[in-house]
């Protein structure tokens, strides 16, 4: 990392420090029990750049790599933040980037850079498909300039604060392909339109505060410009877009371990039972310096997977899929490492930990659990035997 690279971060954590001491434990606390959606947060994220900052400079965004975002993501937790209610941007809008048209970009790119144009929503999953995505059924049917989609999506989170959707959609039926990749397309769907021609949105309330959904589509019209690409060739343009979404994850469940790790640390010099530190105890030392070691080990395979990305390496996604893997086991373990060091104050709200313990317990299955990475990395880079 040369110096000028390693400055942008230094100013960026400068930044993302701020806007968190601006919307502190108190402001999220309210938001968990009210499950609202921080939109002052968001608003202020969107003020400063921070959400544009993976769009070209030629669409007003500020051009960076991913690793800038992964930064800006990685802030927004350590500082005690909760960067789910707007993460998908930044890997939602690289599909348009990498795989929509020159039309596509000039009428979304500008307005999601300036933040008057909000796409957060990210329709791939379904009830029956579950990460088999492959075998998808909501359909959208080609009719003249038009298509007409039915079908439904689950887990599709921040579709009511979102105007834009990035929909994976079948367009030939399962039985009629060759390939089981081939069939599916992506739609970047206007979903003020959709509301009123079809489309519901049913909020689905989960133990944290993450604004998901799922959503029904009955004979919804979307304009035929919606097509991203190439249509049928939608799996190979989503699965470009989930190296970046893993990268990111990871990179917000990378600030969670840092968090705990920082709160663990504090408390225990300070705590003071039997007349010394609880630090002093090598019972209460161990845990956190454990845990510490494998979140810098975990940071190291997410470093690796953003040179990775930003080369175009074809081991991009070995790696993107193990840093997520990893962070996220890491900032669980310092998790319940800090809330084994708080004790009985663990779980009393107004210390946060307990809110910031049941967040960072959805990147262990969230957005694709641990059990089918590891099948990734048997069938694909160990070349053993498909498993399912």
């Amino acid at each position: 990392m040369n110096s000028e690279h390693q400055e942008t971060i230094t100013q960026i954590r400068d930044t993302v420090r701020k806007v968190c001491e601006e919307f502190s434990g108190e402001y999220w606390r309210a938001k968990d029990r009210e499950r609202a959606y921080p939109r002052e947060f968001v608003d202020r994220l969107t003020e400063l750049g921070l959400l544009a900052a993976l769009i070209p400079e030629e669409y007003g965004g500020s051009g960076m790599p991913i690793s800038i975002g992964s930064a800006i993501l990685t802030a927004i937790h350590e500082f005690g933040g909760n960067a789910g209610a707007c993460h998908a941007q930044m890997y939602t809008m690289g599909t348009v980037l990498r795989h929509g048209s020159q039309a596509q970009k000039e009428q979304y790119l500008p307005g999601i850079a300036a933040g008057e144009l909000r796409l957060q929503a990210f329709g791939v999953t379904e009830p029956t498909a579950g990460t088999d995505t492959l075998s998808i059924s909501t359909m959208a049917v080609r009719d003249g300039d038009k298509y007409i989609v039915n079908g439904q999506k689950v887990w599709t989170s921040r579709a009511e604060h979102s105007d834009l959707m990035v929909l994976l959609a079948r367009t030939t039926p399962k039985e009629e392909v060759k390939k089981r990749s081939d069939g599916l397309s992506v739609f970047l769907v206007d979903m003020r339109e959709a509301m009123h021609n079809g489309m519901t949105i049913n909020p689905i309330r989960t133990m944290i505060n993450h604004s998901t959904t799922e959503i029904f589509f009955d004979n919804v019209p979307i304009p035929a410009s919606s097509l991203v690409g190439e249509e049928g060739k939608g799996f190979r343009y989503i699965l470009s877009g989930m190296n970046a979404e893993r990268i990111l994850i990871a990179s917000e469940s990378l600030g969670d371990g840092r968090y705990f790790l920082n709160k663990a640390a504090d408390y225990a010099r300070e705590r003071v039972v039997f007349g010394r530190p609880i630090g002093q105890n090598q019972g209460i030392q161990f845990p956190i310096a454990r845990a510490f070691a494998n979140v810098e080990a975990a940071e190291a395979i997410l470093e690796k997977a953003c040179r990775l990305y930003e080369a175009e390496d074809p081991s991009t996604g070995t790696y993107a899929n193990m840093a997520k893997m990893l962070t996220s086991e890491a900032a669980w373990e310092a998790g319940d490492t800090c809330m084994q060091t708080y004790g009985g104050f663990a779980v009393a709200e107004e210390y946060d930990i307990e809110r910031k313990w049941r967040e960072a317990r959805l990147y262990r299955i969230a957005p694709i659990s641990t059990n089918l990475i590891l099948s990734y990395f048997a069938e694909h880079v160990l070349e053993l035997p498909r498993s399912y």
